[in-house]
């Protein structure tokens, strides 16, 4: 035995051969060691094995009477420092036997096991494939990270089984491991050993029981194997003439002779991915198959065309033929747990379609678990809104079609590199989130808001009103429950201000939350609300259910659209009106915009004060003028001074809250409403305001909470229902000027 030479490079033409096993003594280490040996008699050509079997060290090299060579860790500090690009050097770790079988190890001794870094195994391949024209790898037994490692360079997966029930059950459970690591079942075939062995069960119904090809039966004969072992020589070079050397030498011819049985490897290039996941250091580089980037039936793809999505678009049709997935109620399925199940199925079809689709597998297995799962998603879930729903920094998803979805993550917009396979997709997704709450979406009503289970908010809008295709828009509801001391950290809120809108909220003051879009008025009257005293009883009325308040006696109630005939429509104003009936303590509005504000501003003047709502409006002076148009859209005739008169005696307290330039939400001002003047005009006091005095070189608004001098008319009411309210958070802060005429008179008097 000598170090091996370096034989003639083999690119791009290695086999990469993996045996493994379910579990000990199924002879997976024999058949490795025979079939390399097979192999490098048959081809005249050197054929390297690894022993990977990090549970029985040593064993390889026993079979060939060799001492254990340096191993691949030895060789790790190394390896590690091996640059991208460069091929890895393995000299000293290799030995060559008389037969032609060179031999690598990944342990040399037991005191190495759990030091192998799974991470560098691809460099290792990534050598040995430019050295030898057929590798193969003794696995070893279970799913250990390197044999998955060793899977994912692999072009054919020999599962060896016996013929006993309990191997073969193991045998079945093994392939459904590989599928769910998302390896396609046409990489894995079966090697019978111990065939027709005395008591076991028949070749025919092993063949029939094992759920993938076999391609090779080993007959049993424990003397000849035996007798090998002891004389340190592999059974095919020893006992060539036997049946069981036979055996060994026909899989070889057939391994040789069968292309068919290797799957090919293709890495996707970078600036073709639709996720531009980044390839691992030390994959096998190259170009997909030409087949890969045509088009349907062949046609030739312009450029700009995303060659991924084209394929991903194929293998959805061709999924949903093989599950018939249109046949399949999954809003039903959502419920339990078959969903789950399905999901798991899924990803095994659409694993073997897409090694189908390509010709072979991708050599990453994160780009090829991505796109399994963002097919499955597509298939049964949001597809490429899957991610950015879980995404906790997302808070608004925004469709505007296939091609182009846009998120805001901390106030800013930004386009990602999600794309839908195509429009019908888009569609799908729409009628799979609307279909659970009964609502519809077609050219005769093609706008729709909805929500989704975790109460995010959506709107779609479809054809012919959309021109570019079916566009949607997703409100994510925070999973986080935020609070007054969160507000106060983010800098969204003074502690002053707080107080304030806590006494105000316990003392049942009529408050209006306003702001634009996007503003944060939602998730701020979820935080207002958490003031409200537990003994009371609360009802919330929306068009789409998105608060979640923390009280238990609370009662939630929700709008409805109309149905296909038109019929059955439950608006805020219906509910507003029957919730009156229902002995509520606080009135909670998720947003008045219509007619409804009439109801609430004569349910406030009525004794259910301590209501609250939000509305769309610029400023505070804004909310008054807005509120005018949504009591005349109630169809009722009233003139401004009867309408001003409502808004003046039944609101109290505005709160504005605004979304300002680097993204930031912030409230910006708490006014007072203090009286009607001249039967039209409503005197509003700023009590608190946010002051902005300039934006930082990195974007950031500056600026601080004031407190504007104004005391609030109701602040000897609040004494009196014992709400104690320092009198001094009010008094105003000097500005810098003032400041400077204090400092001033300050040194004239002392002079």
């Amino acid at each position: 035995m000598s170090a091996a030479p370096a034989p003639a490079p083999q690119p791009g033409n290695s086999r990469c051969i993996v045996v493994f096993g379910t579990k000990g003594g199924v002879g997976k280490t024999i058949v490795a060691a025979n079939l390399a040996a097979a192999l490098a008699q048959r081809t005249r050509k050197p054929v390297c094995l690894v022993d990977m079997d990090v549970m029985a060290v040593g064993d390889v090299a026993k079979i060939f009477n060799m001492p254990a060579p340096k191993s691949v860790v030895d060789l790790q500090p190394a390896l590690k420092r091996v640059t991208e690009g460069m091929v890895p050097s393995l000299e000293g770790a290799i030995v060559a036997h008389s037969s032609n079988v060179h031999l690598l190890v990944c342990l040399s001794n037991p005191r190495q096991f759990g030091q192998l870094d799974p991470k560098v195994l691809p460099l290792v391949f990534q050598s040995l494939k430019q050295r030898y024209e057929y590798i193969v790898i003794d696995g070893g037994r279970g799913f250990s990270e390197p044999l998955i490692a060793s899977f994912d360079v692999a072009n054919l997966i020999l599962l060896v089984t016996s013929p006993d029930i309990v191997t073969l059950y193991q045998t079945k459970w093994a392939l459904g491991m590989v599928e769910s690591l998302l390896f396609p079942s046409s990489m894995v075939k079966a090697v019978l050993n111990r065939a027709e062995s005395r008591g076991s069960v028949g070749t025919q119904d092993v063949r029939a029981a094992v759920p993938c090809e076999v391609i090779g039966e080993i007959p049993s004969d424990g003397r000849i194997v035996g007798t090998s072992l002891n004389q340190g020589t592999p059974l095919v070079l020893a006992f060539g003439y036997t049946k069981v050397a036979d055996a060994f030498f026909r899989l070889a011819d057939l391994l040789i002779s069968r292309p068919d049985l290797y799957v090919a490897h293709h890495d996707i290039p970078r600036h073709q991915r639709a996720d531009n996941t980044q390839q691992p250091t030390g994959q096998e580089s190259g170009m997909m198959s030409a087949r890969f980037f045509a088009g349907e039936e062949g046609a030739v793809v312009d450029d700009s065309v995303d060659e991924v999505v084209l394929m991903k678009r194929r293998i959805h049709d061709k999924l949903v033929e093989e599950l018939d997935l249109k046949k399949l109620d999954l809003a039903a399925m959502a419920q339990g747990a078959q969903l789950g199940e399905l999901k798991r199925r899924t990803e095994r079809v659409v694993s073997n379609l897409l090694a189908r689709e390509m010709g072979g597998i991708v050599s990453s297995h994160e780009v090829r678990a991505r796109l399994v799962k963002e097919i499955t998603d597509e298939a049964l879930g949001f597809g490429p809104l899957e991610e950015l729903l879980a995404d906790g920094q997302v808070t608004d998803i925004l469709v505007n079609n296939k091609d182009q979805i846009y998120v805001e993550r901390q106030g800013k917009l930004e386009l990602t590199t999600k794309k839908f396979i195509s429009n019908d997709q888009v569609r799908a997704v729409i009628e799979r989130i609307i279909a659970p709450l009964g609502r519809r979406i077609d050219e005769s009503s093609p706008m729709v808001d909805a929500r989704l289970p975790d109460g995010s908010r959506v709107n779609a809008i479809i054809p012919p009103l959309a021109i570019k295709g079916p566009t949607m828009s997703i409100r994510k509801f925070s999973r986080v429950r935020y609070t007054r001391d969160d507000l106060i950290k983010f800098g969204s809120i003074s502690a002053d201000m707080a107080k304030f809108i806590e006494a105000c909220v316990y003392a049942r003051k009529n408050l209006i939350i306003s702001g634009g879009t996007g503003s944060g008025k939602t998730t701020f009257l979820n935080i207002v609300s958490a003031f409200i005293p537990e003994g009371e009883r609360i009802l919330t009325i929306e068009d789409a259910a998105e608060l979640k308040l923390v009280q238990t006696h609370w009662v939630s109630l929700e709008g409805r659209p109309p149905s296909v005939e038109g019929k059955g429509q439950i608006t805020i104003r219906d509910l507003f009106r029957n919730a009156l009936r229902m002995r509520p303590d606080r009135i909670i509005i998720g947003e008045c915009r219509g007619g409804e504000t009439l109801d609430m501003l004569q349910a406030m003047n009525t004794g259910h004060d301590g209501s609250i709502t939000t509305i769309h409006a610029n400023s505070p002076r804004d909310v008054v003028s807005r509120m005018d148009s949504m009591v005349l859209m109630s169809n009722i005739d009233l003139p401004v001074r009867a309408i001003r008169e409502m808004v003046a005696s039944a609101i109290d307290v505005i709160i504005h809250t605004a979304r300002l330039s680097d993204g930031s939400r912030k409230v910006t001002a708490i006014s007072e409403l203090i009286e009607l003047r001249d039967g039209t005009d409503v005197v509003l006091q700023d009590i608190f305001m946010f002051r902005q005095t300039g934006v930082a070189p990195d974007g950031t608004v500056l600026g601080d909470f004031a407190s504007t001098g104004k005391i609030p008319t109701f602040l000897q009411e609040l004494k009196v229902k014992g709400i104690e309210i320092d009198p001094s958070m009010f008094k105003a802060a000097p500005t810098n000027g003032q400041i400077g005429d204090v400092l001033a008179h300050s040194d004239r008097e002392h002079h």
